[in-house]
């Protein structure tokens, strides 16, 4: 017999049967929390053992149970994890603590009320420094491959920087050693300073972040990273891939000064340029406002000096100019041009006047010649021409007729005749008709 519902209860409606798989999910049918936290423990726990690699950011093995609980984080990107560990395992292990890099076997564990993931770990091993080193050189070949420690990516440095940032550990001595000796140089000079860890697992996200703020500030000219010496595995994280690669993305010029003059991070071979010291960095990134003003003096002198030579030699070459007759007396050299030309004009005078008196006596000779020959010498002895009406000079009676009109020309005057016949000579005579003087 089936039990009824009271009549105060309400009637729940019946559901659909739950998906199975998460692409049968909708709004309408979703999972229950507990499904998707059951389905993940039961993926996770088909997952195998695994091998993971990071640095430890905390350990802590100090607490009443038999296991270490530690945190692993991953070497480049800020992401992390928790791993436990029976504490057996870290007996004799001195070499493991926080900030060593190990290495890991363990088994993923999915905890179902909290949601969270672990690894429970069943081996670990710390990494060697010849290990790391080996990953350094490695990773040094694939950088230097994609170009990243060419010289032509090399910045210059400014010569007076309007502010420097530092990025250095808090009350370090390489804190004071680039300030000191940076104002010792230049009291003016203004510093924008990033404090950051410089070791350990907080180092590369710390200094990463500083140069990003500081590459952003828009008063910055150039940034100096800095820390004192250390031990070999202390200044691995100055050769951390991403420490490099924010490097190389900054667009102020970076000075690299860590450690030793021994030491080469790889942090050195990207910076536009490596110090050997903090006190270095200093030295080359602010000048020394004495030493240079003690040149800009020198150089002013220089300048003066060569000045001054400059201007005395102008000074003789232009006394020099002004005591040649020329510039004395300005008219002087006209003297020689003024009696060329004098010279000149007399010569023309003189051939033009004997060319006029040669022709003049050529032209009284043709005078004299033409009057000899002309026909008005013999006219002004008392002959006369005479011409018939056709122009024609008559020299012989034959040319004429008788009553033919002539023209009889005179010494001074024309007459006009007409042939006539004389009866005593038998020959033609003339007689005037008219005349004209």
């Amino acid at each position: 017999m089936t039990e009824q519902p009271s009549s105060g209860a309400p009637r729940q409606a019946e559901r659909a049967p739950l998906p199975t798989k998460a692409l049968e999910t909708s709004a309408e049918n979703p999972w229950p929390v507990r499904v998707l936290s059951s389905k993940i423990l039961d993926y996770i726990a088909r997952m195998p053992s695994v091998w993971v690699e990071g640095q430890i950011v905390s350990l802590n093995a100090h607490n009443s149970s038999n296991t270490a609980w530690v945190t692993l984080r991953d070497t480049d990107v800020d992401m992390s994890m928790t791993v436990t560990l029976p504490k057996r395992m870290l007996n004799g292990l001195a070499s493991i603590g926080e900030g060593a890099h190990v290495v890991v076997q363990g088994k993923p564990e999915y905890w179902v009320k909290r949601g969270t993931l672990q690894l429970s770990g069943r081996s670990i091993r710390a990494i060697g420094v010849g290990d790391l080193l080996a990953r350094v050189e490695q990773l040094k070949r694939v950088l230097a491959a994609e170009g990243l420690f060419d010289r032509e990516r090399k910045r210059p440095l400014p010569f007076l920087p309007h502010r420097v940032g530092l990025i250095c550990a808090p009350r370090a001595k390489a804190h004071d050693d680039v300030l000191v000796n940076a104002r010792d140089r230049w009291p003016e000079v203004a510093f924008e300073i990033r404090e950051v860890a410089v070791q350990g697992p907080r180092c590369v996200d710390q200094v990463v972040t500083a140069i990003r703020d500081l590459d952003a500030h828009p008063d910055v000219d150039v940034i100096i990273v800095t820390r004192g010496g250390g031990a070999v595995e202390d200044l691995l994280p100055f050769s951390n891939e991403a420490m490099i690669r924010a490097a190389a993305a900054a667009r102020t010029p970076i000075v690299s000064a860590i450690g030793h003059e021994t030491d080469t991070p790889l942090l050195d071979l990207v910076a536009d340029f490596r110090a050997s010291t903090p006190t270095d960095a200093a030295k080359r990134v602010v000048p020394d406002v004495v030493h240079e003003r003690g040149a800009l003096s020198a150089a002013r002198q220089r300048l003066r000096s060569v000045l001054r030579h400059r201007l005395d030699a102008e000074q003789h070459r232009l006394a020099a100019l002004r005591s040649r007759p020329v510039l004395v007396d300005p008219t002087r050299i006209l003297e020689v041009h003024t009696t060329a030309l004098a010279e000149a004009r007399e010569r023309g005078r003189r051939s033009l006047s004997a060319r006029v008196t040669g022709a003049h006596a050529r032209i009284e000779t043709l005078r004299t010649a033409l009057r000899t020959l002309s026909p008005q010498a013999t006219l002004d002895r008392g002959y006369a021409v005479l011409r018939t009406a056709a122009g024609d000079v008559v020299r012989s009676p034959d040319q004429v007729a008788v009553g033919e009109g002539l023209t009889g020309l005179l010494a001074q005057g024309r007459i006009h005749v007409v042939v006539s016949q004389d009866g005593e000579a038998d020959e033609e005579s003339v007689a005037v008709i008219g005349c004209e003087s």
